[in-house]
């Protein structure tokens, strides 16, 4: 027994991908593409892809937002999982990643139940509420800077009993290392003392990939 996470060794980490996960062979060849940019470390990985479509199917989600799209690993995780009448909309404003995400979208029989909209994701999401519409599960994986107003936005547009979920909040660790102040991480440390004390969600912060919040909006 042990009162903490375990400290994940290579050797681990593989055999969890291995062993603990079933990661579909589009998602493979997907993460394997993604592997030769130079800002992949910006993908998830296969564990919490996972754990991301694990959630969408325990929650019974058919309506999902995604604010950071990159080469389309965690939407194309998501889409797998919905039930055949879900939805999804992607905010990002990379054409040329998100293209990427479009022709693996294609390939998994997702193109039209996926929408992107290249925008400034804060415009996108402006514009979402301005329609009224209404989501079931989010996922917040972008710049960094905007994560409170992404944050916000997702409460007003995620229903009640749905989840928000949040990428990268532990930081390589920086969150807790005082003396790092950069704007990035000063604004996850923020976002994260801010939901700690948010009377509006119920919210756990989970050590897998780089820190994963989730929040259920009351």
């Amino acid at each position: 027994m042990s009162n903490r996470t375990l400290t994940l060794t290579d050797e681990l980490n593989e055999y969890l991908v291995r062993i603990g996960t079933r990661e579909p062979e589009i998602l493979r060849r997907l993460r394997e593409e993604t592997a030769s940019l130079p800002q992949h470390n910006m993908q998830i990985g296969p564990d919490q892809g996972a754990f991301m479509a694990m959630l969408v199917r325990l929650t019974d989600a058919y309506r999902c937002l995604e604010i950071g799209t990159f080469t389309g690993y965690s939407s194309t995780a998501v889409g797998l999982a919905l039930p055949p009448h879900g939805k999804m909309v992607c905010c990002d404003v990379s054409r040329e990643w998100t293209d990427i995400a479009r022709r693996y979208w294609t390939e998994a029989g997702l193109a039209d139940r996926i929408e992107l909209r290249l925008a400034p994701a804060a415009e996108t999401l402006d514009g979402l509420l301005a329609e009224g519409a209404t989501f079931d599960f989010a996922f917040i994986d972008a710049d960094k800077s905007g994560y409170d107003v992404y944050y916000e936005s997702c409460l007003r547009l995620v229903r009640s009993g749905g989840l928000i979920t949040i990428d990268n909040v532990l930081w390589s660790g920086r969150v807790a290392d005082a003396s790092v102040q950069d704007e990035d991480t000063a604004a996850i440390r923020a976002l994260n003392e801010k939901i700690a004390a948010d009377e509006r969600v119920d919210a756990v912060i989970l050590p897998i990939g780089d820190g994963l919040t989730l929040a259920r909006v009351r």
